[in-house]
């Protein structure tokens, strides 16, 4: 009987930026997955790990800062740890913040007496000359308290032991320290009493614990200096991603381009009837190979970039730059931080819009977020900025198409706070909701695990949902461009069908139907453009940036073009994938819909205002 293992549940839970996923991660290993809460769009892991025969269940709740729920998250946590299925609470502290976290430790101590209280991140308290008595705060408290450091296991064994020692005890009672309060209604007891405590408990030299904090953010959030670097940052991140790139894309572009024609060789050597081979590889293939060489590069470039500067605390510092200016334009500032998020792919920026606890700004932030563009979109718009505006090569050239690409995307801001004005204004009216925003310490970013988080939970899980789309829209580019009506392409007739208003735009029909059939993907807009002007029936590559200056040139292409071509670019409807992703998050068609027609309006609309002025100025 001694060897049986013996099942338990346990609840990890916290404040956002405690250092919570990083502890759930080195109790459960790899033995964990990632699902949702049934009628809820929100994300919950679960994991299992065994030590000293018991098999304990350990669920990761959303961070919070309160039982009393403000969004869909906290009414998550809330209700699974209220619920009774779990045996054991683990709240997780940052020892650096140990006050404002004992808020919550005190309400779920409260609600679920059998708690451990894990204080983490202590070796960032050690270093700011922070002492924190243990023994008292367990004391005061009522519960056991457990020092850990995550990042480098320290104290998890300890973790471990007393986490069994909780969940085999069996004199569990109901806690009676003066210190717990009964009424957990009572918000500003909870908080005199979580002061008191921290200050019966907690010694930092004065003025040492956010000295450095204090000096960074006297740059991140100064009138005079904040923004200025928030633009030089992704600036930067702009040119390491579009610099690096290239080669990785071309290698894979040659990779998987052989592999199809390998592919192809083999249908050939079975006596595959020619439109078997064109299909399935001129094809489909070829749309799904565009997809993954052209996207793949960009985003392990672009998502391990910005999930440093996630990890290492700024993310915050920019919806506290921006929060001014969408407080102008009726929302919040958490829509900076999707807006962000957007940069990397709006299908990600649309599911980071759960941040917003308000419904109505929630819902402006994922009906604008297309107007950020996305790395789908940086191929199109640097190929027109280097064809029409940018003829250095070099280091400058780079560095100035990094510049122009900066401008266009600052192009899209504007447009979003516009976009997010008018619909806070007409159909979502309402006043700016107040929020709390938290501004965490910084930390040393974790490399290795912001490696491993953002290619497998951003840059694998963006590209699968791309291949999913692009697979059925590669058949129907492949029919568009083979199927002839009256001896005409079904695409030619579609782009003689659209080039009146295309003209109208500064445009022409190709460049229109290119858009809509490009739907699966952003990436395979200009390539569909090449391929009805070269009259073939698949993809056309030219990496030659003279021929395609040619080429764009024989077809009519202006600086006028260009310049339409760039707000379209920005402003058009949202790939599939970020569709897809908008229907889930909202669960309404209505939504959906608005979202595929606002920016293509707006689009239009600002073309045709362009085109009017280029015509008036030649």
């Amino acid at each position: 009987m001694n060897n049986e293992i013996r099942q338990y549940t346990a609840v990890l839970a916290g404040n956002p930026n405690v250092g919570k996923s990083t502890v759930f991660n080195a109790l459960t290993g790899l033995d964990q997955h990632t699902g949702n809460w049934a009628g809820k769009t929100v994300s919950c892991a679960e994991g299992r790990f065994e030590y000293d025969n018991i098999s304990v269940t350990l669920t990761d709740v959303p961070g919070t800062y309160s039982l009393r729920a403000a969004s869909a998250e906290e009414e998550a946590a809330r209700q699974f740890i209220l619920s009774g299925k779990a045996d054991c609470a683990i709240v997780v502290c940052d020892a650096v913040c140990l006050e404002r976290n004992l808020y919550l430790a005190l309400q779920i101590i409260n609600a679920m007496p059998e708690t451990i209280v894990c204080v983490n991140l202590i070796d960032e308290a050690e270093k700011k000359g922070c002492i924190i008595d243990r023994e008292k705060l367990s004391e005061l408290l009522g519960v056991p308290v457990v020092f850990t450091s995550a990042r480098s296991k320290r104290g998890l064994d300890e973790l471990c032991r007393t986490l069994k020692d909780v969940l085999t005890s069996e004199n569990t009672q109901k806690n009676n320290s003066e210190y717990i309060i009964e009424n957990e209604d009572n918000i500003e007891a909870i908080s005199r009493k979580a002061a008191e405590i921290a200050s019966l408990t907690v010694s930092c030299p004065k003025g040492s614990s956010d000295r450095t904090d204090r000096r960074l953010d006297s740059l991140f959030l100064k009138k005079k200096t904040g923004i200025p670097i928030m633009l030089l940052l992704f600036g930067i991140i702009l040119w390491i991603t579009a610099i690096g790139a290239n080669y990785p894309s071309e290698l894979l572009s040659s990779l998987l381009f052989s592999l199809g024609d390998k592919m192809s060789e083999w249908l050939f050597s079975v006596n595959a009837p020619l439109w078997v081979e064109s299909l399935l590889i001129q094809g489909i293939y070829k749309v799904l190979a565009w997809v993954v060489s052209v996207m793949l590069p960009p985003m392990a470039i672009f998502f391990p970039l910005f999930t440093l500067l996630e990890d290492f605390g700024y993310l915050p510092r920019i919806a506290f730059n921006l929060d001014r200016c969408f407080k102008c334009s009726g929302t919040c500032g958490k829509q900076a931080i999707t807006m962000a998020m957007g940069l990397g792919c709006n299908a990600c920026g649309v599911t980071g819009c759960s941040i917003i606890d308000s419904p109505r700004e929630k819902l402006i932030a994922i009906l604008t977020n297309v107007f950020t563009p996305c790395n789908g979109r940086f191929p199109t718009i640097i190929a027109v900025i280097t064809l029409f505006f940018v003829t250095a090569e070099g280091i400058g050239g780079s560095l100035l198409s990094a510049a122009m690409l900066l401008g266009v995307i600052l192009f899209g801001v504007a447009v979003t706070l516009g976009g997010s004005f008018i619909l806070s204004k007409t159909i979502l009216k309402g006043t700016p909701s107040s929020y709390t925003l938290e501004l965490p310490p910084y930390r040393k970013p974790q490399i290795c695990r912001v490696l491993v988080h953002s290619f497998l939970d951003r840059t694998i899980f963006v590209l699968g949902r791309a291949c999913t789309a692009a697979i059925p829209c590669g058949l129907l580019i492949w029919l568009g461009a083979n199927i002839t009506i009256g001896g005409n392409s079904v695409l030619s007739v579609i782009s003689d069908f659209l080039d009146p208003l295309g003209q109208l735009m500064g445009l022409d029909g190709v460049i229109l139907a290119a858009f809509i059939f490009g739907f699966p993907a952003n990436e395979i807009v200009v390539p569909i453009i090449l391929m009805s002007y070269l009259s073939q029936g698949s993809l056309v590559d030219m990496s030659d940036i003279s021929s395609l200056r040619e080429l764009l040139t024989a077809n009519g292409w202006t600086t006028g073009t260009a310049v339409s071509m760039l707000i379209m670019t920005i402003c058009h409807f949202p790939c599939a994938t970020t569709c897809l992703t908008i229907k889930k998050e909202t669960d309404s068609m209505k939504w959906t819909a608005l979202s595929i027609l606002l920016p293509t309006a707006v689009g239009m609309l600002l073309c045709i205002g362009a085109n009017l002025i280029f015509k008036a100025i030649l």
